[in-house]
């Protein structure tokens, strides 16, 4: 999990950012909200920890701006000295998915992170009717591809092998787990169509965007990347 620390005290940041890599998690800082906003709209993190107070712009401005100006909604948690009931609702009013007042325990701040992360997985879930790989976006109702906002248009069988990479993200597929889930299973084996598919599905969904998000692994097969 990718993680965004936005807290002007140097100390207080370097302790938060020690712990968590310390739990596994990967993590970037950001010492004021002007810096937070910028790492926040041109990276792909799971959470944001938020501080309150900042120089030049609070922590209730950032995430007013992510969630009302640049439509970003990743999960914010709060983390603030400010511990009147007041300031946790116009916490939670801005945006923010939690609040957690300091002086706080790590292994609080560990909790509400996977409480956090659980409610995010289940919502994506629950969307069943939407897949979401990196800048893609499949609609299983009404069978449309976006990439980055721009509308792709698929044959049927493109479509399917699309869903099916998607469906199984960073999984390394093999060609006989693509004939068969895409394909009829009793197709030939050894028939190149897979890669004749792939081929067709690069040209539409990679070739004018610089990632490239469908990969070749040698010998194995192909995976889709949530880069």
């Amino acid at each position: 999990m990718n993680i965004l620390v936005v807290e002007d005290e140097v100390k207080v940041s370097s302790f938060i950012k020690q712990g968590l890599e310390e739990s596994g998690y990967k993590v970037q800082v950001a010492f004021d909200g002007q810096m937070g906003l910028r790492l926040a709209s041109a990276n792909k993190f799971d959470i944001i920890l938020m501080d309150v107070i900042m120089p030049g712009m609070n922590g209730f401005e950032v995430v007013k701006k992510l969630r009302n100006e640049l439509d970003i909604h990743i999960p914010v948690i709060m983390l603030s000295a400010l511990d009147q009931s007041d300031d946790i609702i116009e916490g939670l009013d801005s945006g923010a998915d939690d609040y957690l007042t300091k002086p706080f325990k790590f292994g609080e701040l560990l909790a509400r992170l996977r409480a956090v992360s659980r409610r995010k997985e289940i919502k994506e879930n629950t969307t069943t009717n939407v897949l979401k790989v990196a800048d893609i976006e499949m609609n299983l109702d009404s069978k449309t591809v976006t990439r980055n906002n721009t509308e792709i248009t698929l044959t049927a069988k493109e479509f399917t092998l699309l869903e099916f990479f998607m469906k199984n993200k960073n999984k390394v597929l093999n060609r006989v787990e693509i004939l068969e889930n895409v394909w009829d299973i009793n197709f030939d084996a050894g028939t190149n169509v897979v890669d004749v598919y792939v081929n067709y599905l690069r040209k539409k969904i990679d070739k004018d965007f610089d990632i490239k998000l469908i990969q070749t692994v040698i010998g194995m097969g192909y995976s889709l990347r949530d880069i």
